[in-house]
């Protein structure tokens, strides 16, 4: 059996103890962008796995849209990426 080269780890361990691989990440053909999609593609750059340049070229993401999902993750957390929550999290 062969392993593909690539550059950058295979796997990060989060700070529960799991592990993410890089098929833990979604497809690279995602259009529908659910809350669980956007917190592993997040907890993906955060803990080292993909570079941050990498998931917006990966996802075709913008930077400002991005940034919104890790701002809205840390101040309140998964929950604050669902599309039905936006509006109860905007403005707090």
């Amino acid at each position: 059996m062969y392993l593909k080269k690539l550059d950058g780890p295979r796997a990060v361990t989060l700070p529960d103890g799991s592990r993410m691989t890089l098929a833990d990440l979604p497809p690279t053909d995602t259009s529908r962008w659910v809350a669980s999609r956007k917190a592993a593609v997040v907890r993906g750059v955060l803990y080292g796995l993909l570079s941050q340049s990498d998931a917006l070229r990966r996802y075709n993401l913008s930077d400002e849209e991005f940034q919104e999902w890790i701002a809205a993750m840390s101040l309140h957390g998964e929950d604050a990426l669902k599309a039905t929550h936006l509006k109860a999290y905007r403005n707090s």
